[in-house]
């Protein structure tokens, strides 16, 4: 990956549709959360396909699935396979992993394997969909092992389009999605790198606390359009906060061109829009130790 020509890195993009024609979310959810965030362009695009449109941009993007058949009964994605495919395209992929947090010791294992044979180098997790408190002790064991592994952990928090205008929300309860919950998890494993994924309203302010509070906790600016951040949010990305916010999409359901367009517009200090678009994701991922010598 030659990081000197990159334009950004968009550290949020969901990998919706595997190479044998399985999705990762069941139809009505998947036309739910397009009606919500007004997409009309491919929701299920496919390894190469993310890797064709970043190309196309020069720019790189984390590419993950979430895992939640325990709480969905819906069949998962390979992460093998996504991480697989993703290293055929790694000058702009970055392949993160996904495992149900619900299957224990399996998915520690599971984890380890997907970092040491699979080269993952992060993990994504969404307790609304996969139906976990965050701060549950009987997780540890995997973010203990994920902080070994010394890869970052990308929570999804505040609220969620999957789900959303249907019936009770498909059975997704937002509560755990709240930010407050991962500030336990920082305490505990201070060595593990924790991105909050989204701006996390209804609980922004948590956020940011957090993210000023705890050195190893960081913020993404996925899933909404910049012209809708929270005041808040534009405040502390370009203060106190500004090398640990990072650019990310939410790619299918929002473009990054429809994102940069907007962040063009937002008031961002000259000298912190490096920093969010690309230097920040390059120290968060580690990819600085990769860098062209």
């Amino acid at each position: 990956m030659d990081l000197a020509n990159l334009t950004a890195i968009d550290v949020h993009t969901h990998v919706e549709q595997d190479g044998h024609g399985c999705f990762a979310l069941d139809q009505e959810l998947l036309d739910a959360s397009a009606k919500y965030f007004r997409a009309d362009q491919d929701r299920t695009p496919t390894v190469a396909a993310i890797a064709e449109h970043y190309r196309a941009r020069n720019m790189a993007a984390v590419v993950f699935t979430v895992e939640a058949p325990a709480a969905t009964g819906h069949p998962a994605l390979s992460s093998e396979e996504i991480a697989d495919a993703a290293a055929e395209h790694a000058d702009v992929l970055i392949p993160f992993g996904s495992v149900d947090p619900h299957a224990g010791k399996a998915a520690v294992h599971r984890a380890r394997r997907l970092v040491t044979e699979h080269g993952v180098r992060g993990f994504k997790f969404h307790p609304s969909l996969q139906a976990f408190e965050p701060n549950d002790v009987r997780h540890y064991p995997l973010y203990e092992a994920i902080q070994e592994l010394g890869v970052p952990a990308l929570f999804h928090t505040g609220q969620t389009g999957i789900g959303a205008g249907l019936p009770g929300g498909h059975g997704i309860k937002l509560r755990y999605s709240n930010p407050m919950l991962l500030d336990d998890v920082a305490a505990d494993f201070p060595a593990l790198t924790i991105i909050l994924a989204h701006p996390s309203v209804p609980w922004q302010d948590e956020a940011i606390s957090v993210a000023t509070h705890k050195a190893n906790v960081y913020i993404d600016l996925s899933g909404w359009s910049p012209k809708y951040f929270p005041p808040q949010l534009v405040r502390a990305a370009n203060s106190l906060l500004k090398r640990k916010v990072l650019f990310g999409s939410d790619f299918p359901v929002l473009t990054p061109d429809r994102w940069l367009a907007d962040f063009a517009a937002l008031e961002i200090k000259d000298e912190v829009r490096p920093l969010i678009l690309k230097e920040n994701a390059v120290r968060v991922l580690g990819l600085a130790d990769k860098r062209p010598q």
